[in-house]
């Protein structure tokens, strides 16, 4: 029995679901008109005018603002769509652009077809961060105590904890998945923390932009008002690209209800399993370049 385990409908399953899938040139995003349910969007208040945003506090269950979808990025960050524009590749080194082509993608410009994709969250491997912003970025939860940050994120039902408690991030940290995070708040309203020792098996984002093990990512996120958090997501890696490129800028949060619950969103490497056969038929399918 399907218990809500893998998304909310199969609707979903192509871009939340791993991005198994083949879609080729996808849309950056899906119809506008998706919504969770019971949440709410900026267009449902057309006249509001939100008060003063509250000090040192961006705690909350938040929803991208515009609507459901708005921050899949299923063909990539949504600064660096996957798109074929000049303007959206990052600046790779040459080692950087190496270790990109040996990445086989499902979406974007650069796809493959599925029985061929060797995506690492295809297989259930965690994505990671800053992937778990990059790629099906939808409600989060930010909980403060008087040391720590904490995001529950609802793809995958994954939490990270970022410091707050006056630390200094280690000079040769063991790789995690999630690495080790460090933030403060640098005015009343915006908090910023940077993250390092990321396990370099992880992708950047949905396309496969890769990363070294030198990698270091901020994150800013900017208090606006009483309603609203925008996110602001900047990649350091000397190794794999010329300068620190932003990956997400601004992206626009609202504050939910209070009591509002998250749906699960889980992987369940069985029905993954399942899903995988079924898209990646190679007896139906061709290696990429073949006649």
């Amino acid at each position: 029995m399907y218990t809500r385990v893998i998304l909310i409908t199969r609707f979903f399953a192509v871009a939340a679901l791993l991005g198994c899938a083949q879609l080729g040139h996808a849309q950056q995003s899906f119809n506008p008109g998706a919504r969770q349910p019971g949440a709410s969007y900026d267009s449902d208040f057309k006249n509001e005018k939100p008060g003063p945003a509250p000090r040192h506090d961006i705690s909350g269950v938040w929803e991208p603002a515009l609507f459901y979808s708005d921050a899949v990025q299923a063909i990539g960050a949504k600064n660096y769509p996957a798109d074929g524009k000049p303007e959206h590749v990052p600046p790779f080194t040459p080692a950087g652009l190496a270790e990109f082509k040996k990445h086989k993608v499902g979406q974007g410009v650069d796809a493959v077809p599925t029985a061929f994709v060797n995506d690492p969250v295809d297989i259930c491997d965690p994505q990671g961060f800053p992937r778990i912003n990059l790629h099906n970025f939808r409600t989060s939860q930010i909980a403060q105590t008087a040391d720590q940050v904490i995001i529950l994120y609802q793809f995958n039902k994954k939490w990270r904890v970022i410091w707050n408690d006056g630390r200094t991030l280690p000079k040769d940290p063991d790789p995690l998945w999630w690495g080790t995070s460090a933030g403060k708040w640098v005015d009343d309203y915006t908090f910023v923390a940077q993250t390092v020792g990321l396990d370099d098996r992880t992708w950047i984002d949905n396309v496969g932009r890769p990363h070294s093990d030198q990698m270091r990512v901020e994150e800013r996120y900017h208090r606006v008002d009483d309603k609203h958090l925008e996110l602001t997501i900047t990649i350091d890696d000397p190794v794999m690209y010329t300068k620190p490129w932003v990956a997400l800028d601004k992206l626009r949060l609202r504050l939910q209800s209070k009591g509002f619950e998250i749906q699960e969103m889980e992987c369940s490497p069985s029905e993954t399993n399942a899903y995988n056969k079924k898209l990646g038929d190679t007896g139906s399918m061709q290696k990429p370049g073949a006649k």
